[in-house]
């Protein structure tokens, strides 16, 4: 295991090379240190247990990572979630320049012949962290999707950019119940996100974590068009922070979410694995790489799923992780925008909030 670390007021972020995986991340605001980001309980536990043939990216479970492609790899021999969450990365270079540092690696391996090139830049003044990932060369096509992921004490409330609906692929994440549950309907879907049907009937609002006791559950969001800026806002009621994820629409036109709330029994999970909620920024199908590459429920609805690989073809991905301190009066959230330096949070009753911010990143 290889760690970097990276410091530029107001952010810390460590990085595990290993995996590709953000293994820490502090943002500092005012007096508060606010800590984001999940580590799973068993990563560097030497007393863990983990099935035969489990992945790295399992093991070494942190923060967020670059899938490419997202879930099942049905094309190219390598594990769930692909080369860029499961093997080494290289740290290239550390460029400082003018308030920015911007840490480069570039992964060992290839995906589809082609080379990944992981770029985090921080800010000074910025709590956020700013992400690219460049895809060069290969030959074929590639999902992908970050895999952010955030840890509830109490749970909290969510907030999206509109989303034109939200659904459940045929099957459940758990249909064992000797080994796990899941509550939400397999399929289903829905246009209001405060309505999302459970399968023994009745419904989930899911601008609420978590939606259920010891379940574990995903969805897909699709964005509603005509967005410049998507965004998810996690509101943290026992750690009074928020937590933002920003994105491109047109890059990554769908949030999956996963709900990891002790609905596992086996390890590594072991029923431990709480509060859990992954924010998943993806052009994919959520059944796999060679789901994501042809027609599929997605793209008939025009919403694209996989990333064209060419010899003289780069694709650059962005996305970007923040966070700030609840303070006295903001209510709850009911919009983001970008302005010109700045990301403005919105809340019910008016009330606003500026925090730094470089809108051209995602532009």
């Amino acid at each position: 295991m290889t760690i970097h670390a990276f410091d530029l007021d107001p952010v810390r972020l460590s990085i595990d090379a290993s995996v590709g995986h953000i293994a820490g991340l502090t943002v500092r605001d005012g007096a508060r240190a606010l800590t984001p980001l999940h580590r799973a309980p068993w990563v560097g536990d030497p007393q863990a247990e983990f099935p035969a043939g489990s992945a790295p990216n399992v093991r070494r479970l942190s923060g967020d990572f670059f899938c490419a492609p997202f879930g099942r790899n049905d094309i190219e021999d390598a594990p769930a979630h692909g080369w860029p969450a499961n093997s080494g990365w290289d740290h290239i270079d550390t460029i400082g320049d003018d308030g920015r540092t911007t840490a480069v690696f570039r992964l060992i391996r290839t995906v589809m012949g082609a080379t990944v090139e992981k770029r985090i830049t921080l800010v000074a003044g910025h709590p956020f962290v700013y992400q690219e990932h460049n895809i060069t060369g290969g030959a074929g096509a590639v999902s992908a999707a970050h895999h952010v992921m955030v840890h509830m004490q109490e749970g909290g409330d969510l907030t999206f950019s509109p989303k034109s609906r939200a659904l459940t692929p045929p099957q459940a994440l758990e249909t064992d119940p000797a080994l796990g549950r899941s509550i939400l309907a397999y399929p289903g879907q829905t246009t209001d996100l405060t309505a999302f049907p459970l399968s023994g009937g009745g419904e989930a609002d899911l601008t609420q974590y978590p939606p259920g006791e010891r379940h574990e559950d995903f969805l897909t969001l699709i964005e509603a068009p005509g967005r410049k800026l998507g965004w998810s806002v996690v509101s943290r009621k026992a750690e009074q922070d928020r937590i933002i994820v920003l994105k491109c629409p047109h890059v990554l036109p769908v949030t999956m979410l996963w709900m990891s709330n002790g609905g596992r029994d086996y390890a590594p999970w072991s029923g431990r694995h709480t509060g859990v909620l992954g924010i998943e920024d993806a052009r994919a199908s959520p059944l796999g790489h060679l789901d994501s590459c042809g027609e599929n429920e997605f793209t008939r609805a025009g919403v694209a799923t996989a990333f064209e690989l060419g010899k003289q073809r780069r694709t650059v991905i962005r996305q970007v992780i923040g966070a700030c301190a609840v303070q006295s009066g903001e209510g709850k959230l009911v919009d983001v925008s970008a302005e010109k330096d700045s990301l403005m949070l919105h809340f019910h009753g008016g009330a606003t909030r500026s925090l730094n911010y470089d809108p051209e990143f995602l532009a």
